[in-house]
């Protein structure tokens, strides 16, 4: 850790409070970032602020010191029935809520202010009443924020000041509409004070900042002088069935690494973290799957060194702040050139130095020109050495639990479905399947296979014998192992036999009310033998539809017509 990334500007040479100047001494510090020694001076004064600098270089501590001072310089308003917070923190996602919380109970200790945290996934009915209960500084997450706003559990008409986190990861994440309905809901940008920092200010961005905010002073650090120089970027041009030894082999090689592995989707996660599992090196995975409480705890754990390898998706990249992570692997580049940037800015923060390892593969090779023309910069090229490709077992692979992970079908992410299996697979079927996996927390591995390496990107079927049924499952059994025997299909008649009652049932069965001349149930037998024997005269009866033509003529067939029901002859 080097302090080449602070400024000489100290927080006391500014007019804070002194419980804020304890709040500081307490996080340690002491000297001002480049964004924070930009954005205090202006905000402080009651400026709207349109903050860009590159992740990790303390944009949460900037704008939490200016809604410290505002609040403590302000008049709370008169006490309501209903909770008012005076401030508003919007993120993302639930992560970098979690840690803007963190941060602000460390700031805002010697202050007094009740601060409150709402979030998918997880507490809905805690964070309700808490929220409900009084809060001054109010952060969340979109959705569970305008959840509660509708069901009038709190009010937005006292918010002093709004801060937006992240603002371009607002668009990608689809929020910008639910950003926009929390604003229209506050006082008139005249009244309160805005505040936008994201580590890219788009024109999409700017344009949100000038429609909603009051006339924002626009602060741009050029952060690639801080923290990009520090990150040593390298790239391994491999094959697809190569990345999971060469990243295996990796891992071997470094020494007490603390490391994080971005892949593109969810199940490429899961099966990343089943190979280096299952080949002994301990891994958890942060994706949307995870129930939120499990990824709170590993997330935890990852940052307290329990763990090495943390696998996830973009939903890690943004705002997390993880100290000394060692290394950051992409193991698929990612297809926003953007994304690239806050994955590598996950390592090298605050100073520090760090690693950036991507893997140029058959899938997403094209990505790369574009990553390299962003960054202004070639990433170097190492050579795939063999001894970075260790024999594999692919049969070594792990898989989830189900309990592992969760399947929301509701917006707002209040947790997962009944049962906790997945959409349409809940039943006896589904138990059977997960009694068959590893204890919970270790995944199953799969069952004998082929030996042959598995199409890159895709899941690997399991082999024949591993396969359940495909016979309905049964509504319960007696003896929780108890062998499932599937009851054959009764055999299906031959062909001519079940079309036999068919055909007799068109030339002899008569439905009720049935004109005359049409044979009844019961007098198939009553046919004249000379219609019998002759099959041109058969054929016509056939064709001959009931009510036939006057003059045409008609065998004597008894019908059932007469009074008292008694057969008429004809």
């Amino acid at each position: 850790m080097t302090e080449k990334h602070l400024t000489a500007t100290r927080f006391d040479h500014f007019d804070l409070d002194l419980s804020v100047l304890e709040g500081l001494a307490d996080a340690g510090f002491t000297h001002c970032t480049p964004i924070q020694a930009a954005t205090l001076p202006i905000a402080l004064t009651g400026q709207d602020v349109a903050g860009q600098a590159q992740t990790g270089t303390g944009k949460t501590a900037a704008f939490l010191l200016v809604i410290l001072e505002r609040l403590l310089a302000s008049q709370p308003p008169p006490s309501s029935h209903q909770s008012q917070p005076r401030a508003l923190i919007v993120a993302p996602t639930r992560e970098l809520a979690v840690q803007i919380h963190k941060d602000t109970l460390l700031l805002a200790r010697h202050t007094g202010f009740r601060v409150g945290l709402v979030f998918g996934g997880t507490g809905y009915q805690e964070q309700r009443d808490h929220l409900a209960a009084g809060v001054d500084i109010l952060i969340g997450t979109p959705g569970r924020l305008i959840d509660y706003f509708k069901q009038h559990v709190f009010s937005l008409g006292r918010v002093e000041v709004v801060v937006l986190d992240e603002a371009d990861r607002m668009f990608d994440l689809g929020f910008i509409k639910d950003i926009r309905f929390l604003l229209r809901h506050m006082p008139p940008p005249e009244e309160r004070l805005g505040m936008l920092f994201s580590a890219t200010l788009s024109y999409r961005v700017l344009e949100l900042a000038y429609e909603h905010m009051n006339n924002p002073q626009l602060v741009k650090i050029e952060s690639e002088k801080i923290t990009a120089d520090r990150v040593r970027q390298r790239c391994y041009m491999t094959a697809n069935s190569e990345k999971i030894p060469l990243l295996i082999g990796l891992v071997r090689t470094w020494e007490a690494p603390r490391v994080m592995v971005f892949v593109n989707t969810k199940r490429e996660a899961d099966r990343v973290w089943g190979y280096l599992q299952g080949n002994g090196i301990a891994t958890a995975v942060l994706s949307g799957d995870v129930p939120q409480k499990k990824r709170l705890k590993l997330l935890k754990s990852f940052t307290d060194g329990d763990l090495p390898v943390l696998v996830g998706t973009d939903v890690a990249a943004r705002g997390l702040h993880i100290p000394d992570v060692t290394h950051v692997v992409n193991y698929d580049l990612p297809e926003d050139a953007e994304d690239y940037v806050h994955r590598i800015g996950r390592t090298a923060r605050a100073g520090a130095a760090g690693d950036a390892i991507s893997f140029v593969c058959e899938t997403y090779a094209f990505c790369l020109p574009d990553i390299e023309r962003f960054i202004g910069a070639k990433v170097p090229v190492a050579p795939v050495e063999s001894s970075l490709l260790p024999e594999i077992d692919y049969r070594s692979r792990l898989r989830p639990d189900r309990e592992d992970r969760e399947y929301r079908s509701d917006r707002d992410g209040r947790g997962p479905r009944p049962g906790g299996g997945a959409p349409g697979r809940d039943g006896p079927r589904g138990a059977a399947r997960d009694s068959r996996g590893a204890p919970p927390g270790r995944g199953r591995r799969d069952g004998p296979g082929t030996g042959e390496r598995p199409r890159p990107g895709s899941e690997e079927r399991p082999p024949a014998a591993d396969r359940e049924p495909t016979a309905a499952p049964t509504a319960a059994l007696p003896v929780a192992d108890a062998p499932v025997v599937a009851t054959p299909p009764p055999a299906r008649p031959p062909r001519r036999a079940r079309r036999a009652p068919e055909q007799a049932a068109l030339t002899s069965v008569t439905p009720p009310n049935a004109p005359p001349g049409v044979p009844g149930p019961s007098e198939s037998a009553a046919v004249p033998t000379d219609t019998a024997a002759d099959p041109a005269k058969k054929r016509r009866r056939r064709r001959r539809k009931p009510g036939a033509r006057a003059g045409d003529e008609q065998p004597a067939i008894p019908t059932l017509g007469g009074p008292g029901g008694e057969p008429d002859e004809s």
